[in-house]
């Protein structure tokens, strides 16, 4: 009894230590924000409207406040989906069910203090001080006109969702999109900054998420594993070693995302003459101090928890690691806050304001080949896929495993259709030039994902991952496995789903005006590209696809579904060619393109493109639909001589018993 209660204490003065030291991180980011903000702040300009110190100095800190509070959220839904093992029948063991308590509280702050910063924003936008706008009219006429006002309002609607489904899970399928749907709440004020304006937006939105993201993961992650690895028990080395793979990973991503977006907004003249050039300078510090941090908790720290058990280690180290983080974000907070110096600022041509860069000339067949731009999103996502792929056919290869050659050249391809049509000059101009946008469309609706599905890449990954075991908390491949078989995949892979999708897309989209709306928004561009993605990939897997479908369609079925979306794109094309109207007329008039006179004509010209690559994929569908039922005839005869190798050919035997007995049966002809 008294061994029980000394290993009792410590474990539990330790994690109410824990939450107190998250706790004073959170603060701490809050006056580090308001701190700098006050230290930095330019005098005030007499004649331009103040809204107040409240607001000057209230709204930094209550920023700081709402991303920790972000950060904490995706850390401890991340711990719970990811980190905590589940039990032997999906429901989440204790470990996961603090954690998601955790995400409960946390998610409430969030949800709070982003409803707060929509005033805040507006305030501070108008220049009126914070009780002037506490009123219904004004907050209804200003949040529309404000971007980053009405992605506060979103941030607490996600928010607010996070926290009401970490309170109603209790299995650990769940886990999962309960975590995306967190990070997809740090997302629409990433959006909407500083790096979404300006000349090359572009570069500097992308670079911006990754870097969000990697951060959120990191900070979030180590936080939750402080918090709550002491209960996971004997799987606290396994949740440990994870996560300092990932830490790696999200500090490689923080420093190569956080370079370019400084150079971007950034001259390096200014670095050391500018108080935006400062602060930047001493986020890159406290990365570097923070990268050693956690360079020393992988060598000694991880290793004691792996080896021994020794969960002091890792609070040691990661008490440390959590108040430095936070207190970055304190540090982020202010960045954002200060305007980049004069010397970043010029005058934009219609182009980059619109694009976030300049276009040499008309798209020649040289320019789209050769006028790249690397889409940092989609162009990353290519490239890192294709290493993947080939990174686990040569482990298949190493052990003594064959992998057909075919699957890796359609993976391969697949990849390169994504990149050209996003980082190639087809990419560059997709968003200027309605008719070089839809051949992009068709060739990430259409082409890429029926070559991504040939490859198998489901089937290759099953092959390399290993196995988690019986008692061994769900690894990677059981994710995988989790993803596959959901009621989700199900629902989405179904011929009908699959089909109103897949065509229904088109028409939705360009003759509903969503397409309008999304032409002057850069995130709009990466939604899009991630639907014609996503709704092609369903669409393509249960007719031609390598591995296994949730649901097996007969061979006739899946010819018929492919000739059941011929006629409408046929029939889109064509209204696309015969149309009087100019889809997105008011964004490609401001943007002028001299060597794009009509626009309808080019309209016009994306309608006939729309018409005729729809042949294209057919081709692509009816030749592995073609192979693939000749290989399953191959398949079928192979085992039929297998069969008959074994048994002495015994079904020819007994049909051929079965005809003479017949033949001794049948009576003799009349008048024999």
């Amino acid at each position: 009894m008294p061994a029980t209660a000394t290993s009792t204490t410590p474990t539990t003065s330790r994690g109410g230590g824990a939450v107190a030291l998250v706790l004073l991180g959170t603060a701490l980011a809050g006056a580090v924000a308001a701190t700098l903000i006050a230290l930095t702040r330019a005098p005030a300009v007499v004649g331009l409207p103040d809204p107040g110190a409240l607001t000057d100095y209230g709204l930094p800190a209550l920023r700081a406040i709402a991303e920790s509070a972000a950060v904490l959220t995706v850390g401890s839904a991340l711990f719970a989906a990811f980190l905590a093992p589940p039990q032997g029948d999906g429901r989440l063991r204790v470990s996961g069910y603090a954690a998601l308590r955790t995400t409960t509280w946390f998610g409430a702050v969030w949800c709070v203090a982003a409803a707060v910063m929509v005033p805040l924003t507006v305030a501070d936008s108008i220049g009126r001080p914070l009780a002037d706008v506490l009123d219904v009219d004004v907050l209804s006429r200003a949040v529309p006109a404000l971007s980053t006002a009405e992605a506060w309002l979103l941030t607490a609607g996600i928010a607010a969702v996070v926290t009401i489904g970490s309170r109603a899970v209790l299995t650990w399928g769940w886990t999962v999109p309960l975590f995306a749907a967190a990070v997809g709440g740090l997302l629409p004020v990433a959006l909407s900054g500083h790096s979404s304006s300006g000349g090359s937006h572009d570069v500097a939105t992308n670079s911006l998420l990754f870097h969000i993201v990697a951060a959120a993961l990191w900070v979030g992650g180590l936080a939750a594993l402080v918090m709550h690895g002491r209960r996971t028990g004997g799987h606290l080395a396994v949740a440990t070693t994870r996560f300092s793979r990932m830490a790696l990973v999200c500090w490689l991503v923080m420093a190569a995302s956080g370079v370019i977006n400084a150079l971007v907004r950034l001259p390096l003249s200014d670095l050391l003459t500018s108080t935006y050039g400062l602060l930047v300078v001493a986020k890159i510090g406290a990365l570097v101090v923070l990268g050693g941090i956690g360079y020393e908790q992988r060598q000694k720290s991880v290793t004691a928890v792996v080896e021994r058990g020794d969960g002091a280690s890792l609070w040691r180290l990661g008490s440390v690691e959590v108040l430095l983080m936070l207190a970055t974000v304190g540090l982020a907070v202010a960045l954002g806050r200060t305007p980049p110096p004069d010397g970043a600022r010029r005058e934009l041509s219609a182009s980059e304001l619109l694009l976030g860069y300049d276009l040499d000339g008309p798209p020649t067949v040289l320019r789209l080949l050769l006028d790249w731009r690397f889409d940092l999103v989609y162009g990353t996502f290519a490239l890192v896929a294709a290493g993947l792929y080939v990174a686990g056919v040569l482990r298949l290869r190493r052990r003594g495993d064959r992998w057909p050659v075919g699957r890796t050249v359609a993976w391969l391809t697949g990849c390169l259709v994504v990149l050209l049509a996003t980082s190639s000059g087809i990419g560059r101009y997709a968003p200027a030039m309605f008719s070089v946008h839809m051949g992009s469309h068709m060739m990430l609706s259409m082409l890429a994902p029926a070559l991504l599905v040939l490859g198998g890449a489901v089937t290759l990954a099953l092959r390399v991952l290993p196995a988690a075991g019986s008692d061994g908390p769900p690894g990677p491949r059981e994710w995988l496995l989790a993803a596959v078989h959901s009621p989700v995949t199900r629902v989405l892979t179904h011929p009908v789903v699959a089909l109103v999708l897949f065509v229904g897309s088109f028409f939705a989209l360009y003759f509903s005006g969503l397409f309008d709306a999304a032409l002057s928004r850069h995130w709009a561009h990466l939604a899009m590209n991630g639907h014609f993605l996503l709704v092609g990939f369903v669409f393509y897997w249960p007719l031609i696809g390598v591995d296994p479908a949730p649901r097996r369609l007969p061979s006739l079925a899946k010819l018929g579904l492919v000739f059941a979306s011929l006629p409408f794109h046929a029939f889109f094309g064509v209204i696309l060619m015969g149309s009087a109207t100019v889809i997105g007329d008011g964004f490609y008039s401001a943007l002028g393109l001299p060597w794009v006179p009509d626009l309808l004509d080019d309209q016009r010209l994306g309608g006939g493109l729309a018409w005729a690559s729809g042949e294209i994929p057919l081709l692509v569908v009816l030749v592995a639909l073609l192979v693939q039922w000749a290989r399953a005839d191959e398949r079928a005869a192979r085992r039929s001589d297998r069969r008959a190798d074994a048994d002495g050919d015994a079904d020819r035997t007994a049909y051929n018993a079965m005809l003479r007995e017949l033949a001794e049966r049948k009576p003799p002809a009349q008048g024999s």
